[in-house]
């Protein structure tokens, strides 16, 4: 069973916020707004991170190309194949939208 401490009202209110972003612009000014620069940065690397890793590219090369160590890789690699879903569920939905290959070895 997963903990849902961490679901405040407050964190649902900004889950809410975030839904009603429409553009790249606004998301952009918002994550800005909300976030440090550092934030901004950690948070991106991250999502670097799966995306290499959904690619197959193994752990040195992801940190040589994104700067993130490889603890922090391994870390991200148990929550891609272990944790809540949502970066199974959003890297789904952008190969669904044809904005993400599927990886090598992998048939559609």
């Amino acid at each position: 069973m997963t903990d849902e401490t961490w679901r405040t009202e407050h964190v649902n209110q900004l889950l809410d916020a975030f839904l009603r972003l429409e553009h790249r612009d606004d998301a952009a000014a918002f994550l800005r707004d909300l976030c440090t620069l550092g934030e901004l940065r950690d948070m991106s690397q991250r999502w670097a991170v799966v995306r290499l890793l959904e690619a197959g590219l193994h752990y040195g090369d992801i940190s040589r190309r994104t700067g993130a160590s490889t603890a922090t890789i391994t870390r991200i690699a148990s929550w891609l194949h272990h944790g809540e879903g949502g970066y199974r569920r959003m890297l789904d939905r952008l190969r669904a939208a044809g904005e993400l290959p599927y990886p090598a070895g992998v048939e559609r």
